[in-house]
């Protein structure tokens, strides 16, 4: 019986794509496979034919062979096999779960699996006015170094690792579950393919030791409580030769003894005397690049914000600085001698005596009071 032709079993032109012919596999594959269609021998032919072309044309050189020649160019004894052996129904889904499951597909062949190292986290405390100029520091963080000892190789000296038995140093092993063929790490050398019979004493067969780094860090003008600034390749190694993770440096800011930032703004509080704030005046108040004077108006009451206008913070992201708000707080004197109190007192009676044009709030807010009995 003539042997069908192998684009015209998989559905196929004949200029058609590396990859549309495993996808078309795949499907006849799924379609015909024994595990699919017990006692069904017509499926099972059908299953070699298919498998048969998919190994025929996925071969450069088979393929091209055949492109030329037919059936004529290919040796009839590379041809497809049974179903139970290595290329089965495995390796027409190996590309999928390969994939999910983190190693090589199918026919591809893997090796041991490659990690990224894992990030790491230093917490920095700084002042306001660090944060706000901006300053350059040191920091000492924990790294790991290879074994002196060893070399990297996590085995003793004069001993060596063997390959793993398991995986035969692929580092991944393949299930079969039903006519689901699925790869995972190898559970005896973890990924790595290597065992080591007798491990280094010094750094009991890691390879590597954990010693302090000195690392430099640029604290950016603006950055605010919470931040973090990234330092590529600082975290912690990878496996199997995979790259190191970063380093990130937390920002945490100090409660200042003046100010309380939010967002570029700043704000504080400003007590000011009994007369300074009836009378009115000059008055000097911190920033946090020097001191600055404004006026206060007369009869200025507990509680009045004064806005100082580019008087914060300069934000790592922003174009301008933000603000200082000035929240005024009029301080009761205390301690007061004999003669303040009578001068008090004297004051008390002549700002009565005026009537509540000296005292609007306190008028105000017995009016509230009468309306609320009455």
């Amino acid at each position: 019986m003539a042997k069908r032709d192998f684009y015209e079993i998989l559905g196929l032109a004949k200029n058609a794509s590396e990859e549309e012919i495993k996808k078309a596999y795949r499907k006849l594959a799924m379609k015909y496979h024994p595990d699919r269609n017990p006692d069904n021998k017509e499926a099972e032919e059908k299953f070699k034919e298919v498998k048969e072309a998919y190994e025929m044309l996925t071969n450069p050189e088979k393929r091209e062979a055949y492109d030329r020649y037919g059936h004529a160019g290919v040796d009839p004894n590379m041809g497809g096999g049974g179903f139970g052996g290595a290329g089965g129904f495995g390796d027409a889904f190996g590309d999928i779960f390969g994939d999910i499951f983190g190693g090589g597909g199918g026919r591809r062949g893997g090796g041991p699996q490659v990690y990224r190292g894992a990030d790491l986290r230093y917490n920095l405390e700084i002042t306001l006015e660090q944060a706000a100029h901006g300053f350059d520091t040191t920091i000492r963080v924990p790294a790991w170094d290879k074994c002196d000892s060893c070399h990297g190789s996590g085995a003793k000296p004069g001993t060596s690792p063997v390959t793993c038995s398991t995986c035969g140093g692929h580092g991944q092993v393949r299930m079969q579950q039903g006519f689901f063929s699925i790869q995972q790490t190898c559970p005896k050398c973890h990924g790595t393919g290597k065992i080591i019979p007798e491990p280094c004493p010094t750094c009991s067969g890691a390879g590597r030791i954990k010693r302090n780094k000195t690392l430099e860090v640029k604290i950016p003008a603006g950055i605010d409580n919470g931040m973090r600034i990234r330092s590529s390749g600082n975290g912690e190694p990878g496996t199997n030769g995979g790259p190191p993770g970063d380093l990130y440096v937390e920002i945490h800011i100090k409660a200042h003894a003046v100010f309380q930032r939010e967002g570029d703004d700043l704000h504080c509080e400003m007590p000011i005397s009994f007369a300074k704030a009836a009378l009115g005046g000059e008055i000097e108040v911190p920033t946090l690049s020097g001191k600055v004077s404004f006026t206060v108006p007369e009869g200025t009451q507990s509680g009045k914000t004064f806005r100082l206008k580019g008087k914060g913070v300069k934000g790592v992201r922003s174009g301008y600085p933000g603000d200082l708000f000035c929240h005024v707080a009029v301080e009761t004197p205390v301690k007061l001698t004999d003669k303040q109190k009578e001068l008090l007192r004297e004051f008390e009676r002549a700002t009565t005596e005026g009537g509540s044009k000296h005292s609007p709030q306190s008028k105000t807010w017995m009016d509230k009071v009468k309306d609320f009995f009455e």
